[in-house]
Protein backbone atom coordinates (compact mmCIF):
# COMPACT_ATOMS: atom_id res chain seq x y z
CA UNK A 1 0.00 0.00 0.00
CA UNK A 2 2.91 2.36 -0.60
CA UNK A 3 0.76 4.35 -3.05
CA UNK A 4 -1.42 5.30 -0.05
CA UNK A 5 1.56 6.18 2.15
CA UNK A 6 1.59 2.93 4.09
CA UNK A 7 4.27 0.25 4.39
CA UNK A 8 4.39 -2.68 6.81
CA UNK A 9 7.47 -4.44 8.14
CA UNK A 10 6.95 -7.95 9.52
CA UNK A 11 9.62 -9.81 11.45
CA UNK A 12 9.22 -13.57 11.63
CA UNK A 13 10.95 -15.91 14.07
CA UNK A 14 12.23 -13.01 16.15
CA UNK A 15 15.52 -13.62 17.95
CA UNK A 16 17.39 -11.40 20.43
CA UNK A 17 19.70 -10.24 17.63
CA UNK A 18 16.72 -8.44 16.04
CA UNK A 19 16.68 -5.99 18.94
CA UNK A 20 17.51 -2.40 18.12
CA UNK A 21 16.35 0.69 16.21
CA UNK A 22 14.21 0.45 13.07
CA UNK A 23 13.04 3.19 10.77
CA UNK A 24 10.87 4.00 7.78
CA UNK A 25 11.63 6.78 5.32
CA UNK A 26 9.35 8.24 2.63
CA UNK A 27 10.95 10.34 -0.10
CA UNK A 28 9.31 11.85 -3.19
CA UNK A 29 9.57 14.99 -5.26
CA UNK A 30 7.37 17.01 -2.89
CA UNK A 31 7.55 15.22 0.46
CA UNK A 32 10.05 13.59 2.76
CA UNK A 33 9.77 12.22 6.25
CA UNK A 34 10.89 9.40 8.46
CA UNK A 35 9.99 7.65 11.70
CA UNK A 36 12.37 5.71 13.94
CA UNK A 37 11.48 3.41 16.79
CA UNK A 38 13.23 0.93 19.02
CA UNK A 39 12.36 -2.76 19.02
CA UNK A 40 12.78 -4.55 22.34
CA UNK A 41 12.78 -8.34 22.35
CA UNK A 42 11.49 -10.29 25.34
CA UNK A 43 11.01 -13.98 25.85
CA UNK A 44 9.06 -15.71 28.61
CA UNK A 45 10.88 -18.93 29.39
CA UNK A 46 9.67 -22.36 30.39
CA UNK A 47 7.92 -23.15 33.66
CA UNK A 48 10.35 -23.63 36.58
CA UNK A 49 11.22 -27.23 37.32
CA UNK A 50 12.13 -28.14 40.91
CA UNK A 51 13.98 -31.34 41.72
CA UNK A 52 14.97 -32.86 45.08
CA UNK A 53 18.73 -33.28 45.20
CA UNK A 54 18.96 -34.99 48.62
CA UNK A 55 19.80 -34.21 52.25
CA UNK A 56 22.27 -31.47 53.08
CA UNK A 57 23.14 -29.56 56.25
CA UNK A 58 20.10 -30.82 58.16
CA UNK A 59 17.65 -29.99 55.38
CA UNK A 60 16.68 -30.93 51.85
CA UNK A 61 18.45 -29.42 48.88
CA UNK A 62 16.07 -28.19 46.14
CA UNK A 63 17.20 -27.30 42.64
CA UNK A 64 15.14 -25.03 40.31
CA UNK A 65 15.83 -24.71 36.56
CA UNK A 66 14.22 -23.01 33.55
CA UNK A 67 15.27 -21.97 30.01
CA UNK A 68 14.27 -19.76 27.09
CA UNK A 69 14.34 -16.36 28.83
CA UNK A 70 15.25 -12.96 27.41
CA UNK A 71 16.58 -10.66 28.71
CA UNK A 72 18.46 -12.12 31.70
CA UNK A 73 15.83 -13.34 34.22
CA UNK A 74 15.73 -12.89 37.99
CA UNK A 75 15.19 -15.84 40.33
CA UNK A 76 13.91 -15.81 43.91
CA UNK A 77 13.24 -18.41 46.60
CA UNK A 78 10.50 -17.79 49.21
CA UNK A 79 9.08 -19.66 52.18
CA UNK A 80 5.39 -20.04 53.06
CA UNK A 81 5.33 -16.61 54.70
CA UNK A 82 6.66 -14.92 51.55
CA UNK A 83 10.09 -14.22 53.02
CA UNK A 84 13.07 -14.50 50.68
CA UNK A 85 15.49 -17.38 51.13
CA UNK A 86 19.14 -16.91 50.20
CA UNK A 87 20.09 -19.24 47.34
CA UNK A 88 22.89 -21.69 47.85
CA UNK A 89 23.84 -21.62 44.19
CA UNK A 90 22.77 -19.68 41.09
CA UNK A 91 23.98 -19.78 37.46
CA UNK A 92 22.61 -18.00 34.36
CA UNK A 93 23.93 -19.10 30.96
CA UNK A 94 23.21 -17.63 27.49
CA UNK A 95 22.98 -20.02 24.55
CA UNK A 96 23.89 -19.49 20.88
CA UNK A 97 20.48 -17.97 20.09
CA UNK A 98 20.88 -15.39 22.83
CA UNK A 99 18.34 -16.95 25.21
CA UNK A 100 19.12 -17.42 28.90
CA UNK A 101 18.88 -20.57 31.02
CA UNK A 102 18.82 -20.34 34.80
CA UNK A 103 19.65 -22.83 37.53
CA UNK A 104 19.52 -22.15 41.25
CA UNK A 105 19.35 -24.20 44.48
CA UNK A 106 18.41 -23.72 48.12
CA UNK A 107 18.52 -25.88 51.28
CA UNK A 108 15.04 -26.10 52.88
CA UNK A 109 14.94 -26.59 56.64
CA UNK A 110 12.07 -27.84 58.79
CA UNK A 111 9.27 -25.78 60.30
CA UNK A 112 8.66 -22.48 58.58
CA UNK A 113 10.57 -23.61 55.52
CA UNK A 114 8.34 -26.58 54.78
CA UNK A 115 6.61 -24.85 51.87
CA UNK A 116 9.09 -23.39 49.38
CA UNK A 117 8.47 -21.55 46.08
CA UNK A 118 10.81 -20.73 43.23
CA UNK A 119 9.82 -17.81 40.97
CA UNK A 120 11.58 -16.55 37.85
CA UNK A 121 10.72 -13.09 36.53
CA UNK A 122 11.28 -11.34 33.20
CA UNK A 123 12.42 -7.77 34.07
CA UNK A 124 11.19 -6.33 30.77
CA UNK A 125 7.71 -7.89 30.69
CA UNK A 126 7.28 -7.69 34.50
CA UNK A 127 5.91 -11.24 34.31
CA UNK A 128 7.04 -14.25 36.24
CA UNK A 129 6.55 -17.99 36.51
CA UNK A 130 6.44 -19.71 39.87
CA UNK A 131 6.52 -23.25 41.21
CA UNK A 132 5.67 -24.24 44.81
CA UNK A 133 6.76 -27.44 46.52
CA UNK A 134 5.41 -28.62 49.86
CA UNK A 135 7.65 -30.67 52.18
CA UNK A 136 6.27 -32.08 55.38
CA UNK A 137 8.53 -31.94 58.44
CA UNK A 138 8.36 -35.71 58.73
CA UNK A 139 10.37 -35.98 55.49
CA UNK A 140 13.16 -33.82 56.82
CA UNK A 141 16.22 -35.41 58.46
CA UNK A 142 15.70 -36.69 61.97
CA UNK A 143 13.93 -39.53 63.79
CA UNK A 144 10.72 -40.15 61.87
CA UNK A 145 8.71 -43.29 60.98
CA UNK A 146 8.14 -41.76 57.55
CA UNK A 147 11.78 -41.57 56.59
CA UNK A 148 11.61 -44.74 54.51
CA UNK A 149 8.46 -43.45 52.81
CA UNK A 150 10.23 -40.21 52.00
CA UNK A 151 13.16 -42.09 50.57
CA UNK A 152 10.80 -44.19 48.46
CA UNK A 153 9.08 -41.01 47.26
CA UNK A 154 12.44 -39.49 46.44
CA UNK A 155 13.42 -42.57 44.45
CA UNK A 156 10.07 -42.44 42.65
CA UNK A 157 10.64 -38.80 41.78
CA UNK A 158 14.07 -39.65 40.41
CA UNK A 159 12.58 -42.45 38.33
CA UNK A 160 9.89 -40.08 37.07
CA UNK A 161 12.55 -37.52 36.19
CA UNK A 162 14.47 -40.20 34.30
CA UNK A 163 11.31 -41.12 32.39
CA UNK A 164 10.66 -37.48 31.52
CA UNK A 165 14.24 -37.14 30.29
CA UNK A 166 13.78 -40.22 28.11
CA UNK A 167 10.57 -38.76 26.64
CA UNK A 168 12.35 -35.45 26.02
CA UNK A 169 15.22 -37.29 24.31
CA UNK A 170 12.79 -39.13 22.02
CA UNK A 171 11.09 -35.86 21.15
CA UNK A 172 14.44 -34.25 20.38
CA UNK A 173 15.49 -37.13 18.11
CA UNK A 174 12.14 -37.03 16.30
CA UNK A 175 12.43 -33.31 15.79
CA UNK A 176 15.98 -33.69 14.49
CA UNK A 177 14.87 -36.30 11.95
CA UNK A 178 12.09 -33.92 10.84
CA UNK A 179 14.60 -31.10 10.37
CA UNK A 180 16.83 -33.39 8.30
CA UNK A 181 13.88 -34.24 6.07
CA UNK A 182 13.11 -30.55 5.64
CA UNK A 183 16.75 -29.92 4.74
CA UNK A 184 16.66 -32.69 2.14
CA UNK A 185 13.47 -31.22 0.68
CA UNK A 186 15.10 -27.77 0.54
CA UNK A 187 18.05 -29.24 -1.37
CA UNK A 188 15.63 -30.84 -3.83
CA UNK A 189 13.78 -27.54 -4.30
CA UNK A 190 17.11 -25.80 -4.85
CA UNK A 191 17.97 -28.29 -7.56
CA UNK A 192 14.60 -27.73 -9.24
CA UNK A 193 15.16 -23.97 -9.15
CA UNK A 194 18.59 -24.37 -10.72
CA UNK A 195 17.05 -26.50 -13.44
CA UNK A 196 14.36 -23.86 -14.08
CA UNK A 197 17.01 -21.15 -14.37
CA UNK A 198 18.90 -23.30 -16.84
CA UNK A 199 15.67 -23.76 -18.78
CA UNK A 200 15.16 -20.00 -18.97
CA UNK A 201 18.75 -19.57 -20.19
CA UNK A 202 18.13 -22.14 -22.90
CA UNK A 203 14.87 -20.39 -23.79
CA UNK A 204 16.72 -17.10 -24.35
CA UNK A 205 19.46 -18.77 -26.42
CA UNK A 206 16.80 -20.48 -28.54
CA UNK A 207 14.95 -17.26 -29.19
CA UNK A 208 18.18 -15.52 -30.15
CA UNK A 209 19.15 -18.32 -32.52
CA UNK A 210 15.73 -19.07 -34.01
CA UNK A 211 14.27 -15.57 -33.91
CA UNK A 212 14.08 -13.18 -36.84
CA UNK A 213 17.43 -11.46 -36.43
CA UNK A 214 17.40 -8.12 -38.26
CA UNK A 215 20.28 -5.99 -39.50
CA UNK A 216 19.42 -2.66 -37.85
CA UNK A 217 21.20 0.51 -39.01
CA UNK A 218 20.88 4.06 -37.73
CA UNK A 219 19.38 6.84 -39.82
CA UNK A 220 21.70 9.90 -39.55
CA UNK A 221 18.94 12.19 -40.85
CA UNK A 222 16.85 11.38 -37.76
CA UNK A 223 19.69 12.11 -35.31
CA UNK A 224 19.63 15.14 -33.04
CA UNK A 225 22.49 17.61 -33.68
CA UNK A 226 24.03 16.70 -30.31
CA UNK A 227 24.46 13.07 -31.44
CA UNK A 228 27.20 11.62 -33.63
CA UNK A 229 26.35 8.57 -35.77
CA UNK A 230 29.19 6.39 -37.08
CA UNK A 231 29.78 6.08 -40.83
CA UNK A 232 28.56 2.46 -40.86
CA UNK A 233 25.37 3.48 -39.03
CA UNK A 234 25.99 1.00 -36.20
CA UNK A 235 26.83 3.25 -33.23
CA UNK A 236 25.82 6.60 -31.78
CA UNK A 237 27.36 8.77 -29.06
CA UNK A 238 26.85 12.22 -27.52
CA UNK A 239 28.87 14.94 -29.25
CA UNK A 240 27.95 17.97 -27.12
CA UNK A 241 25.42 18.88 -24.45
CA UNK A 242 23.22 21.97 -24.27
CA UNK A 243 21.37 23.07 -21.17
CA UNK A 244 17.71 22.10 -21.71
CA UNK A 245 15.08 23.06 -19.12
CA UNK A 246 12.58 20.40 -18.08
CA UNK A 247 8.83 20.91 -17.73
CA UNK A 248 7.80 21.53 -14.16
CA UNK A 249 6.13 18.59 -12.44
CA UNK A 250 6.64 16.20 -15.40
CA UNK A 251 10.19 14.70 -15.48
CA UNK A 252 9.34 12.49 -18.46
CA UNK A 253 8.47 15.35 -20.83
CA UNK A 254 11.42 16.84 -22.77
CA UNK A 255 11.74 20.07 -24.71
CA UNK A 256 13.47 18.15 -27.51
CA UNK A 257 14.21 14.55 -28.44
CA UNK A 258 17.96 13.81 -28.31
CA UNK A 259 17.57 10.48 -30.06
CA UNK A 260 18.27 8.67 -33.30
CA UNK A 261 16.03 6.12 -35.07
CA UNK A 262 16.65 3.14 -37.28
CA UNK A 263 16.39 3.23 -41.05
CA UNK A 264 14.24 0.11 -40.90
CA UNK A 265 10.50 0.26 -40.20
CA UNK A 266 8.79 -2.78 -38.66
CA UNK A 267 5.09 -3.35 -39.24
CA UNK A 268 4.76 -7.15 -39.34
CA UNK A 269 6.61 -10.25 -38.24
CA UNK A 270 9.15 -10.79 -35.47
CA UNK A 271 12.46 -9.03 -35.19
CA UNK A 272 15.42 -9.27 -32.84
CA UNK A 273 18.47 -7.04 -32.40
CA UNK A 274 21.07 -6.49 -29.70
CA UNK A 275 22.66 -3.25 -28.48
CA UNK A 276 25.98 -2.97 -26.65
CA UNK A 277 25.42 -0.32 -23.94
CA UNK A 278 28.96 -0.69 -22.59
CA UNK A 279 29.52 1.03 -19.28
CA UNK A 280 27.43 4.11 -19.94
CA UNK A 281 25.65 5.50 -16.89
CA UNK A 282 22.60 6.80 -18.82
CA UNK A 283 20.75 5.49 -21.89
CA UNK A 284 17.36 4.75 -23.41
CA UNK A 285 16.49 1.85 -25.76
CA UNK A 286 13.32 0.54 -27.32
CA UNK A 287 10.98 1.31 -30.19
CA UNK A 288 8.58 4.05 -31.22
CA UNK A 289 5.97 4.70 -33.87
CA UNK A 290 7.56 6.10 -37.02
CA UNK A 291 4.69 8.61 -37.31
CA UNK A 292 5.36 10.24 -33.91
CA UNK A 293 9.16 10.01 -33.84
CA UNK A 294 9.62 13.23 -35.82
CA UNK A 295 6.73 15.10 -34.22
CA UNK A 296 8.95 17.01 -31.77
CA UNK A 297 8.44 17.05 -27.94
CA UNK A 298 6.73 13.99 -26.59
CA UNK A 299 6.09 12.11 -23.41
CA UNK A 300 8.04 8.85 -23.48
CA UNK A 301 5.15 6.47 -22.80
CA UNK A 302 3.21 3.76 -24.67
CA UNK A 303 0.24 6.12 -24.94
CA UNK A 304 2.43 8.56 -26.89
CA UNK A 305 3.88 5.81 -29.10
CA UNK A 306 7.11 5.11 -27.21
CA UNK A 307 8.04 1.80 -25.59
CA UNK A 308 11.42 2.29 -23.90
CA UNK A 309 13.54 1.16 -20.99
CA UNK A 310 16.58 2.96 -19.66
CA UNK A 311 19.33 3.41 -17.12
CA UNK A 312 19.96 6.47 -14.97
CA UNK A 313 23.00 7.17 -12.76
CA UNK A 314 24.57 3.72 -13.39
CA UNK A 315 22.18 1.77 -11.13
CA UNK A 316 18.55 2.87 -11.64
CA UNK A 317 16.97 0.71 -14.35
CA UNK A 318 13.38 1.54 -15.29
CA UNK A 319 10.60 1.48 -17.88
CA UNK A 320 8.06 4.21 -18.66
CA UNK A 321 4.39 3.14 -18.85
CA UNK A 322 3.64 6.08 -18.59
CA UNK A 323 4.98 6.62 -15.05
CA UNK A 324 8.46 5.42 -14.22
CA UNK A 325 8.56 1.83 -12.94
CA UNK A 326 11.88 0.80 -11.38
CA UNK A 327 13.38 -2.60 -12.24
CA UNK A 328 15.60 -4.88 -10.17
CA UNK A 329 18.32 -6.56 -12.24
CA UNK A 330 20.55 -9.28 -10.80
CA UNK A 331 23.43 -8.48 -13.18
CA UNK A 332 24.00 -5.08 -14.85
CA UNK A 333 23.66 -5.67 -18.61
CA UNK A 334 26.50 -4.75 -20.96
CA UNK A 335 24.44 -5.94 -23.94
CA UNK A 336 20.64 -5.65 -24.20
CA UNK A 337 18.55 -7.80 -26.53
CA UNK A 338 15.32 -6.36 -27.99
CA UNK A 339 12.63 -8.72 -29.30
CA UNK A 340 9.68 -7.28 -31.26
CA UNK A 341 6.58 -9.30 -32.14
CA UNK A 342 4.34 -7.01 -34.18
CA UNK A 343 1.34 -9.35 -34.46
CA UNK A 344 1.38 -10.25 -30.75
CA UNK A 345 1.94 -6.62 -29.75
CA UNK A 346 4.98 -7.41 -27.59
CA UNK A 347 8.30 -5.65 -27.14
CA UNK A 348 10.64 -7.54 -24.79
CA UNK A 349 14.05 -6.67 -23.33
CA UNK A 350 16.65 -9.27 -22.33
CA UNK A 351 19.91 -9.07 -20.39
CA UNK A 352 22.30 -10.82 -22.76
CA UNK A 353 25.03 -10.65 -20.09
CA UNK A 354 23.35 -13.31 -17.92
CA UNK A 355 20.58 -14.55 -20.22
CA UNK A 356 17.71 -13.21 -18.10
CA UNK A 357 14.46 -11.54 -19.11
CA UNK A 358 14.16 -7.88 -18.06
CA UNK A 359 10.69 -6.62 -19.05
CA UNK A 360 7.98 -6.99 -21.71
CA UNK A 361 5.58 -4.35 -23.04
CA UNK A 362 2.25 -5.69 -24.30
CA UNK A 363 0.29 -3.24 -26.45
CA UNK A 364 -1.38 -2.68 -29.82
CA UNK A 365 0.93 -1.06 -32.36
CA UNK A 366 -1.06 1.35 -34.55
CA UNK A 367 1.60 1.74 -37.25
CA UNK A 368 5.15 0.97 -38.35
CA UNK A 369 7.81 1.01 -35.61
CA UNK A 370 11.40 2.22 -35.59
CA UNK A 371 14.18 1.13 -33.26
CA UNK A 372 14.84 3.93 -30.74
CA UNK A 373 18.29 4.89 -29.37
CA UNK A 374 19.14 7.66 -26.95
CA UNK A 375 22.64 7.92 -25.38
CA UNK A 376 21.77 10.33 -22.58
CA UNK A 377 24.37 12.98 -21.62
CA UNK A 378 26.29 14.08 -19.69
CA UNK A 379 27.73 10.66 -18.92
CA UNK A 380 30.44 11.61 -16.41
CA UNK A 381 33.42 11.06 -18.71
CA UNK A 382 35.01 12.79 -21.69
CA UNK A 383 34.51 9.94 -24.18
CA UNK A 384 31.73 7.65 -22.96
CA UNK A 385 31.03 4.33 -24.65
CA UNK A 386 28.68 4.69 -27.64
CA UNK A 387 25.49 2.71 -28.08
CA UNK A 388 26.48 0.07 -30.63
CA UNK A 389 24.24 -2.29 -32.61
CA UNK A 390 25.79 -5.75 -32.34
CA UNK A 391 26.24 -7.92 -35.45
CA UNK A 392 23.96 -10.97 -35.43
CA UNK A 393 23.46 -13.90 -37.78
CA UNK A 394 20.48 -12.84 -39.89
CA UNK A 395 18.19 -15.75 -40.59
CA UNK A 396 15.05 -16.03 -42.62
CA UNK A 397 13.45 -18.58 -40.33
CA UNK A 398 10.74 -17.47 -37.96
CA UNK A 399 9.95 -18.60 -34.41
CA UNK A 400 7.72 -21.66 -34.58
CA UNK A 401 4.24 -21.19 -33.19
CA UNK A 402 4.56 -24.18 -30.85
CA UNK A 403 7.06 -22.17 -28.78
CA UNK A 404 5.04 -18.94 -28.91
CA UNK A 405 4.08 -19.03 -25.26
CA UNK A 406 4.53 -16.46 -22.57
CA UNK A 407 7.12 -18.44 -20.64
CA UNK A 408 9.62 -15.69 -21.40
CA UNK A 409 7.36 -12.93 -20.05
CA UNK A 410 8.40 -12.74 -16.40
CA UNK A 411 7.00 -10.28 -13.81
CA UNK A 412 9.41 -7.52 -12.84
CA UNK A 413 10.30 -6.66 -9.24
CA UNK A 414 9.99 -2.87 -8.75
CA UNK A 415 12.31 -1.11 -6.29
CA UNK A 416 11.42 1.99 -4.29
CA UNK A 417 9.39 4.26 -6.70
CA UNK A 418 9.83 7.19 -4.31
CA UNK A 419 13.50 7.62 -5.35
CA UNK A 420 14.05 10.49 -7.73
CA UNK A 421 15.19 9.78 -11.31
CA UNK A 422 15.69 13.06 -13.12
Amino acid sequence: EIAYGSVILQLHRVVPADEGPYGCRFLSSNFSGEAVWKLEVAGLGSDPHISLEGFKEGGIQLRCSSSGWYPKPQAQWKDHRGQCLPPEFEAIVQDAQGLFSLETSVVAQGGAHSNVSCSIQNPLLIQKKEFVVQIADVFLPGPSPWKRAFLGTLVGLLLLLTLLMAVALCFFLKRRRSQEKLKEQAEKDKGKLTAELGKLQMELDWRRAEGQAVDVTLDPTSAHPSLEVSQDGKSVSSRWVAAVPMAQGDPQRFTEQRCVLSREHFQAGRHYWEVDVGRRSRWFLGACLAAVARAGPARLSPAAGYWVMGLWNRCEYFVLQPERVALTLRVPPRRVGVFLDCEAGKLAFFNVSDGSHIFTFTDTFSGPLCAYFRPRAPDGCERPDPLTICPLLVRGTRISEEHDGDTWVQPYEPSDPALGLW
